[in-house]
């Protein structure tokens, strides 16, 4: 009887397991097709998502590459505009200078004959010195070749007032771009005028007797007549202009034909330097109010114009600078002092070192007391050992 009841009690176990299991297997059957269900929706909402992702993007992209041409679009346009507005300011610079108003016209040719009338008074008069400045040259310190830049002729300088430190760079004897660098290293170090900034003038220059000063640049320009103008180097426009009053001029220099005025500056200001028909022998001075251009005084001096290749003025006295045909030793054989403090035959004969050529300029700085000098396309600063006058 036991062992039947045993059997019994194992076949309704063994029923009851296998109920459980057919549950069990229903039920993870049933999770599983929810799970597959919720897996396919997850896939086609990516899907989905991964689509409107690549269109924003493509969308995104069309239209950065819309806002780049419109970008070059806009700055071809802007520096369009700026040329344009580059041009106007010359062509009105032009007409100003071309078509004053007539009143002012009339009144600046009778200013203009008044100042050269009491030039010619008051012609070859002792100078009246601005300053106590009595230091003439000893003999050439020392000199310093920093590169050779652009053409065999030109002129390199800086502004003695102030405390600017830029170098100003007139590449040959006909251009209207002035180069600009920083300072004497840029300007040594730099190999290209790429990496200067550049003045446009509104007239071409001519010659290599340019000058800087005051904030102002003053050169020549040739336009029939020779005229100074005055630039300022901070609005960058024609300031002032003057017709320089003298007539028949033939070039300053025997040794540079292209050198017909050349303006110097030292402690007592602006100075020009001429030659004319009248006196073809030797080079003539006169002293030149910054502000105006008007000339104060005039000089006709003993300095022969043969064989000189430049000039620079130093405390009120000339110095003239001589070679040969054949460029040797430049040297310093004729001073004019304009004071009358000092004779011709008292000053020292100054030799400088033996270079490459024939100076096409000589701009002596009074601040610095060195000579900014361009020599057949090198550049070279000579710095000056001075004396008392009384004490040559």
């Amino acid at each position: 009887m036991a062992p039947q009841i045993s059997l019994l009690l194992l076949a309704i176990l063994a029923s009851v397991i296998d109920g459980q299991q057919q549950q069990l297997m229903e039920y993870m059957e049933r999770r599983l097709a929810v799970l597959e269900e919720r897996i396919s929706l997850w896939h086609d909402q990516s899907t989905r998502y991964s689509s409107e992702l690549r269109d924003f993007k493509n969308k995104v992209v069309s239209m950065l590459e819309a806002v780049e041409k419109e970008r070059e679009t806009l700055r071809a346009e802007v520096e369009n505009t700026a040329v344009r507005v580059d041009r106007l300011e010359r062509e009105v610079d032009y007409l100003e200078t071309q078509n004053p108003a007539p009143p002012c016209v009339e009144v600046d040719d009778k200013l203009m004959e008044n100042q050269v009338g009491t030039a010619k008074k008051r012609k070859n008069e002792k100078y009246e010195k601005l300053t106590d400045c009595s230091d003439t040259i000893s003999q050439v310190k020392a000199m310093k070749i920093l590169k050779r830049f652009g053409s065999t002729a030109g002129l390199w300088t800086k502004d003695p007032m102030g405390n600017s430190e830029k170098i100003y760079v007139f590449d040959g004897t006909s251009n209207d771009t002035v180069y600009v660098f920083p300072r004497t290293r840029e300007f040594t170090l730099f190999s290209a005028t790429r990496k200067a900034a550049r003045i446009r003038l509104p007239y071409p220059w001519v010659g290599t007797g340019h000058l800087v000063y005051g904030g102002h640049l003053y050169y020549i320009r040739r336009h029939g007549t020779f005229q100074i103008i005055k630039f300022s180097l901070a609005n960058k426009t024609i300031v002032d202009s003057s017709v320089f009053p003298v007539e028949e001029q033939i070039p300053v220099f025997g040794l540079s034909s292209y050198n017909y005025i050349d303006l110097v500056a030292d402690e007592e200001g602006i100075w020009a330097i001429y030659a004319t028909q009248e006196n073809e022998k030797n080079v003539a001075l006169a002293k030149l109010d910054p502000a105006t251009l008007d000339i104060e005084q005039m000089w006709d001096t003993p300095c022969p114009r043969e064989n000189a290749e430049s000039a620079f003025v130093i405390c009120g006295a000339l110095y003239v600078v001589y070679n040969t045909r054949l460029p040797s030793r430049s040297r310093i054989q004729c001073v004019f002092d304009v004071s009358g403090s000092m004779a011709p035959e008292d000053a020292a004969l100054v030799y400088f070192p033996k270079r490459y050529g024939s100076h096409s300029s000589m701009k002596y700085n009074p601040k610095e007391r060195q000579i900014y000098a361009w020599d057949d396309g090198y550049q070279l600063i000579y710095r000056m050992e001075m004396k008392k006058k009384t004490e040559v």
